[in-house]
């Protein structure tokens, strides 16, 4: 449709106007003269939202006389659908409604119809109207709040902002649509450029969470049913799941500025640092992206992890660096990206996890507290980020078969044996603190939390699979400093979903 003319009619602003005058009229009253600020700004967010509502109404029945002017004006312009068909027919006086961040309003329009096909209505177009009631900025709202608390908090944030606009299932609605074009997003943006000097650095990890019977895995799912055909029980045996959570895999991505450290900067003595040598600081995060799914296997959200990376890194000279937890799944499918995309990785262990081993083994020779066993893990310790992992495993192996160790305590030393030993190619920690790489997962398990367990792990919650998806992937969205970028996309894709033809809008002259 072509843009009508946009010369200033004062009369269809005139309740708008009218509002106006009576908002100043109330506040220059002297009831208003006896209101706190408190009072003041409660009744100028009421009558200020009605203002801003009205304006909207005054608009948009402009825009629909101005339509039917131009129409009266041009009666040989016929209108084609989306179809490729004519619409030679108009009807006046078809009205729907629009729920905005300011209120409901009446959106007034020509319907152009044919003979057995449905209704054009190029105003819509204009306006890029969207399909159901809300408005996108009442989609990006709830959005925002449906993030941040639960819905019920997101529900009301939006009634105090807009007043009754919505209600929560529809709000629910309204957050897994917004996230339908989250992973098209990420796939047509362009990451900053890096310099080659800083390494690449990729985590992963899981997380479960809570899930009502028809969002289990089927596995899970199967097992909660067996549990409950057994009948209820008081408690659950020592290393029994519920079977009630999802796992969830998420990903991270950063770049990292080389921090060269020594092993004395990683791990203090016991009696404490003196001071002597200047303490290094760890390489720090820069430009961190997220990407998480309950829906998604593992395989698919590292993939996507690598592709991030990829894209960041296309002819692979930085070094990329990958710090696991050491699950045997995790290390196959990083393996094979890796391998698919022929560039080099750099795998390291959680030096976090390998403590918590080699601190199991120096209770098994230690009272748990004691100086004793602090002194024992920071010799160990030290020695493996100096690059000695294989001795330190087969000294614990040694010094309890020396110490006659129990057969109870003794299994708490050749776990760490094992784990060491198991994992030697990826204990390279001395190469890594020589080049001023991280060894520790911290960034995912930042993640971890502020992801999934500050939101979707509230007490109480239960979730959907297509809920928690999209609320989960939006948190990803905005943790990585993307909503606003990715809004405006997803707004643009809605159009064209919608309105898939381009000259819809369009006016032709027909013969």
């Amino acid at each position: 449709m072509e843009h009508y003319d946009n010369r200033g009619t004062p009369e269809a602003f005139a309740r708008s106007v009218s509002a106006f005058d009576l908002l100043t009229a109330t506040l220059s009253g002297q009831t208003a003269g006896a209101w706190t600020h408190a009072e003041l700004e409660e009744h100028l967010r009421a009558a200020g939202r009605a203002l801003m509502r009205q304006l909207l109404q005054d608009h948009l029945d402009l825009r629909a006389i101005r339509e039917e002017e131009h129409l009266r004006a041009c009666p040989d312009l016929r209108v084609t659908g989306p179809d490729g068909h004519t619409r030679p027919w108009r009807e006046r006086g078809h009205e729907r409604w629009l729920s905005t961040v300011f209120g409901h309003v009446r959106v007034g329009r020509v319907a152009h119809r044919g003979p057995g096909v449905s209704n054009v209505h190029p105003a819509d177009v204009l306006l890029s109207l969207p399909a159901g009631r809300h408005s996108m900025g009442l989609r990006r709202l709830a959005v925002t709040e449906a993030v941040r608390g639960s819905f019920d908090q997101a529900l009301a944030a939006v009634g105090r902002q807009c007043g009754t606009v919505v209600g929560k299932r529809r709000l629910e609605e309204l957050v897994v649509e917004a996230a339908t074009d989250i992973d098209g997003f990420y796939r047509a943006s362009i990451p900053l450029p890096c310099s080659r000097d800083m390494p690449l650095v990729i985590q992963t990890d899981g997380k479960g969470v809570v899930m009502r019977p028809e969002g289990l895995r089927k596995a899970t799912r199967r097992k909660a049913a067996q549990a409950a055909a057994q009948g209820r029980r008081g408690r659950l045996a020592p290393g029994e799941k519920p079977n009630r959570k999802r796992m969830a895999t998420i990903a991270c991505l950063f770049d990292t500025r080389p921090a060269p450290r020594r092993p004395h900067d990683a791990i203090g003595p016991p009696e404490g640092r003196s001071g002597h040598r200047t303490r290094r600081p760890r390489p720090k995060a820069e430009n961190k992206w997220l990407t998480a799914s309950l829906v998604k296997t593992p395989e698919q959200v590292i993939a996507e992890a690598f592709d991030q990376a990829q894209a960041r890194d296309p002819h692979h000279m930085r070094d990329w660096i990958v710090l696991v937890d050491g699950a045997r799944h995790q290390l196959d499918v990083i393996q094979t990206e890796a391998a698919r995309r022929h560039a080099k990785i750099h795998v390291l262990i959680d030096f976090v996890h390998v403590t918590e081993y080699v601190w199991d083994a120096a209770h098994a020779f230690h009272k748990p507290g004691s100086r004793e066993a602090e002194v024992f893990t920071a010799d160990r310790l030290t020695a493996i980020l100096a690059g000695h992992a294989a001795r330190v495993a087969d000294e614990l192996l040694a010094l309890a078969d020396q110490a006659h160790l129990a057969a109870s305590r003794r299994k708490a030393v050749i776990t760490c044996h094992r784990y060491l030993t198991g994992h030697l190619e990826q204990l390279h920690y001395d190469t890594a603190l020589d080049k001023g790489w991280p060894i520790a997962t911290g960034a995912i398990e930042g993640a971890c939390r502020h992801l999934i367990a500050d939101r979707l792990d509230i007490t109480g919650a239960r979730w959907g699979l297509h809920g928690a998806e999209a609320v989960l992937k939006l948190r990803a969205v905005t943790s990585n400093g993307d909503l606003d970028d990715y809004w405006a996309f997803h707004t643009a894709r809605e159009h064209e979903r919608l309105y898939p033809n381009p000259d819809q809008a369009i006016f032709r002259l027909t013969a």
